[in-house]
């Protein structure tokens, strides 16, 4: 089965082609250094047969930090912490990314950073040509740490109503500069960021990145648009691409749908990923619903995608690969009810409240 296939990213090679997707643990410190519950937890799916884990969203700076518990990529002195979560990732024989972002209007600071003043955020702040440069920086510095820290490869989040994908959107970037206006401007901070990455890392060291096909919300960033960026990351020699839509504002578009509950609910993505394929050479993951092995086979197997990615399911199950590798006909017992996160927030850590 393609499934369980060997396959690639960059130099790096992978047992198979199942993606923990990033997904918010809340298992971080104050500081943002991973916990001894954390690190538990990354043993838990790597033993359970995920072929790559991508740590849940990092910030790259502390206003860029939206929720508590995030991982921190910001400082140096975090490195030591960091090491012993990778160490635990290959020491139990698997593979981590870890995902960089900036929160953008969407974090959690009394004057956040943001492509655009909107009048329905008077607290967001424009950023100015220098808050851009600076950003771009840290981006490059936690990538650099990352590599540091003994994770394998790291993953842009451009996605979900984060700042590259507020650069991206129409909705959220009205700037009249460099930086906004056509989509060639509205990519040029994601552009720079991909290019100051490049530069820490090197050629070799995977960069990814998470990209929105669609902000689902009339008058966002499209899919046509999400083809013209994917072509040019491609060209930039990104290493892979995960597709994924929707924001927190798109009603029941969101990119953590609910009521997942049949085969034909499953991979909303798909589509999106299956027009991105065929305009890059790039490894392309999907993300988003899937809940069967058999379907999760058949994408692979048409050519839609090179990897399945999941997030809740493997909260509530995760030893999920391992469990499809006996038994193919098991479905992922995850209903989809977000009910996950919730703990997140009450009791420091993600869970599974019906398992």
């Amino acid at each position: 089965m393609k499934l369980f296939r060997p396959a690639s990213i960059n130099q790096l090679s992978l047992k198979n082609r199942i993606v923990r997707s990033a997904t918010w643990e809340g298992m971080c410190d104050a500081e943002g250094q991973p916990t001894a519950r954390l690190i538990d937890l990354y043993r838990q799916l790597v033993t359970g047969g995920v072929g790559l884990l991508i740590s849940g969203y990092s910030y790259v700076r502390a206003d860029g930090k939206q929720l508590a518990g995030k991982m921190g990529m910001d400082q140096d002195r975090l490195i030591p912490a960091l090491q012993k979560l990778t160490t635990a990732v290959h020491q139990a024989g698997g593979k981590t990314f870890c995902q960089l972002v900036h929160a953008g209007g969407l974090a959690t600071v009394a004057a956040p950073l943001a492509p655009s003043s909107l009048a329905e955020k008077p607290n967001v702040r424009a950023m100015t040509p220098q808050d851009i440069a600076a950003i771009v920086s840290a981006f490059a510095s936690a990538a650099a740490r990352a590599q540091g820290a003994g994770f394998d490869g790291v993953q842009l989040h451009g996605a979900h109503g984060y700042l590259i994908n507020q650069f991206l959107s129409p909705l959220t970037n009205q700037r009249q500069d460099e930086y906004g206006g056509s989509l060639e401007n509205r990519t040029r901070f994601l552009s720079e960021v991909y290019q100051a990455v490049r530069a820490a890392v090197g050629p070799d060291y995977p960069v990814t990145i998470k990209l929105t096909a669609s902000d689902n919300i009339d008058g966002g960033f499209m899919l046509a648009d999400a083809l013209t960026v994917a072509g040019q990351l491609d060209s930039w020699g990104i290493d892979a691409i995960e597709v994924s839509s929707g924001t927190g504002a798109a009603g029941d578009l969101t990119p953590a749908r609910q009521k997942i509950d049949s085969p034909a609910q499953e991979a909303y993505n798909a589509a999106h990923a299956r027009a991105i394929k065929q305009v890059v050479k790039a490894p392309v993951m999907t993300v988003g619903g899937i809940r069967s092995p058999q379907l999760a086979e058949d994408l692979l197997v048409r050519g839609d995608a090179d990897f399945v990615a999941m997030s809740r399911p493997l909260i509530r199950e995760p030893d999920l690969a391992n469990q499809w590798q006996a038994d193919f006909s098991h479905r992922a017992t995850c209903i989809s009810c977000n009910g996950c996160f919730r703990p997140g927030l009450k009791e420091g850590g993600i869970r599974c409240v019906l398992a």
